[in-house]
């Protein structure tokens, strides 16, 4: 049965899968990124998402993380280019301290000028980390290359210029007008009754001060192919190549996460890295990848190598993904393939923070959150005409960006 969403008495939704794990995992998901974020300050929700824990109205920072981590619990945070996410994984008798601290903080943070100024600085020496790590950066440059002119294309982190000049009130502002009511999932993976974890998530966020409010993302619709070749310290090239993909909502988006998957996904056995690492010896990493995003979806393939096998490196990525585009699955091909990606699947449940992630952010979107057993139902259905239509529209090189880091010549 698919997972359903429920509203508390305020309107605020709740998406609960209950398990019988002694680790239970609960979160706030908000639909709100870094596309989102004014123009004058990039960077503004990932500051956001660091200075949230730095103070409430009723604990400091220190009493904020001692306030999981003193019963071996966790507490985090992420930002993408369109969520932002704040959860902790714990015991699980420990439900209501980890909900009632997490509403604390979405709530009553006061973001304290003095801890601002630090966190700035913490967050510069992430964007020295970035830039002095190619293999990181690269998928950064790629993205602004790739959606160069939008919002999308915009740096999490921001720069340090950018990130100096936040105040107080920038924040403020940015909470005020996108964190609202329409815009915010909870999410629990655990070991408490749904009624039970209702009733908590009543008493803390029953009464919190969400306002209605919807939001217009500007849909990114300007495309051009681009090739670009930079210098970089490092001691291999590293190379992304890519271009546009299905949006979340796309009905092709599952079949292209299979197709993705048997291409350069997560096994050894991948094409690309059958073909480039362990037929030729010409790679230590090869991977593809696809992001869907809720109008758009990113396709990329990132590989380093040896700067004088880049070229040979990128005619065999080429060749299977014209293999792909001209030739059908076989029966047994087929079959494997979706053995493989439930079996993926299916241990990457055993990560319930994971589930959590992943089932929340659909809940964004969706009312039913599909489980385990519909996702693989919809995998079988999938046939080798659907993947061959489906490498034929997005595997189209002509319609490849490619972003080059060389090294640095001596």
């Amino acid at each position: 049965m698919p997972h359903r969403v429920v509203r508390l008495l305020n309107g605020l939704r709740l998406l609960h899968i209950p398990t019988s794990s002694p680790i239970s995992h609960f979160g706030i998901l908000v639909d709100t990124g870094t596309r989102d974020e004014p123009a004058e300050h990039p960077g503004l929700a990932h500051f956001v998402e660091h200075t949230i824990f730095k103070g409430t109205e009723k604990r400091n920072g220190y009493r904020i993380i001692n306030r999981m981590e003193n019963v071996g619990g966790d507490l985090n945070a992420s930002t993408s280019k369109e969520e932002t996410d704040f959860y902790a994984s714990f015991l699980s008798p420990d439900y209501p301290r980890a909900v009632e601290l997490l509403a604390d903080i979405f709530f009553h943070a006061t973001f304290p000028k003095k801890e601002l100024e630090k966190e700035k600085t913490v967050i510069y020496e992430e964007i020295n980390y970035y830039n002095d790590s190619p293999s990181e950066l690269i998928f950064d440059d790629f993205e602004s290359l790739v959606f160069q002119g939008h919002d999308m294309g915009k740096n999490i982190l921001g720069t340090k210029e950018s990130v100096h000049d936040i105040q107080r009130e920038d924040i403020l502002g940015f909470i005020a007008r996108d964190y609202t009511l329409e815009n915010v999932v909870l999410a629990s993976v655990g070991n408490i009754g749904t009624a039970q974890l209702v009733r908590l998530c009543e008493k803390h966020f029953g009464d919190g001060n969400l306002r209605h409010g919807s939001r217009t993302r500007t849909p990114f619709a300007s495309y051009i192919p681009q090739s670009r070749t930079l210098r970089k310290n490092a001691s291999q090239t590293n190379v992304l190549t890519g271009g546009l993909a299905y949006h979340i909502r796309h009905p092709k988006r599952i079949p292209f996460l299979l197709l993705n998957n048997l291409l350069g996904g997560q096994g050894q056995n991948t094409r690309l890295n059958m073909s480039v690492r362990e037929k030729k010896g010409l790679a230590y990493t090869i991977e593809s990848y696809f992001n869907a995003f809720s109008d758009c979806g990113l396709f990329s393939i990132y590989f380093g190598c040896d700067t004088h096998e880049r070229d040979h490196c990128l005619e065999l990525v080429y060749k299977e993904l014209k293999k792909l585009r001209q030739q059908k699955l076989g029966t047994l091909q087929l079959y494997y393939a979706k053995k493989q990606y439930i079996g993926q699947l299916a241990l990457a449940q055993e990560s319930k923070l994971n589930e959590l992630l992943s089932a929340g952010h659909m809940a964004l979107f969706h009312d039913e959150v599909a489980d385990t057993d519909e996702n693989i139902r919809t995998l079988e259905a999938i046939t080798a005409d659907e993947l061959i239509e489906t490498a034929n529209e997005i595997f189209d090189i002509s319609h490849f960006s490619t972003l080059i880091y060389d090294p640095e010549e001596e």
